[in-house]
């Protein structure tokens, strides 16, 4: 009899940034639920839904090192990445300097709060990565800066693909 993988535990309620990651990390064990979505055949940055209720919603997000989001928020959620295969990077913004850059490779996982403002790419060809959000995601926020510099948010979809602003 073969056993079927099922979604870590739920308790039921928005799930603090600590918990969110606590559970992706048990989710990226059980390859057998999210590997079947992994794809890096679409000539860009693959995302497909795992799972969605009314207290937590994820993804899984296949990436190449061209692939970026921009600068973005996730409005009221807070969220947990991880990383299943190579890596991603991580980019958070710093009025007056250079961003901060992190690499995070698999086997690694990352939480964040409502009012964390980032930008993510793959840092290697082929990664893998697992985000969570709690609650749900129903927007974010895109930003951009102007040529004469003014920071600006754009508020959009949670099922719009996020990159860098045109222009």
């Amino acid at each position: 009899m073969t056993m079927v993988e099922t979604l870590p535990a739920l308790p039921g309620r928005v799930l603090r940034p600590a918990e969110l990651r606590a559970w992706v990390r048990e989710l990226a064990a059980r390859t057998g639920l999210w590997a079947p979505l992994v794809r890096h055949d679409t000539g860009g940055r693959h995302y497909a839904s795992l799972h969605r209720d009314s207290d937590i919603d994820v993804w899984v997000l296949c990436w190449n090192v061209m692939d970026d989001t921009g600068w973005h928020d996730h409005d009221i959620s807070s969220g947990a990445v991880a990383v299943t295969r190579g890596a991603v990077r991580e980019a958070t913004p710093r009025i007056g300097g250079e961003p901060v850059i992190r690499v995070v490779p698999a086997g690694r996982a990352f939480a964040f709060g409502p009012d964390h403002i980032h930008r993510m790419s793959g840092a290697v060809d082929r990664s893998v990565s697992l985000h969570a959000y709690s609650p749900p995601l129903w927007r974010m926020g895109q930003y951009s800066i102007s040529p004469s510099g003014v920071l600006r948010r754009r508020a959009v979809s949670y099922a719009d693909e996020l990159r860098p602003p045109a222009g």
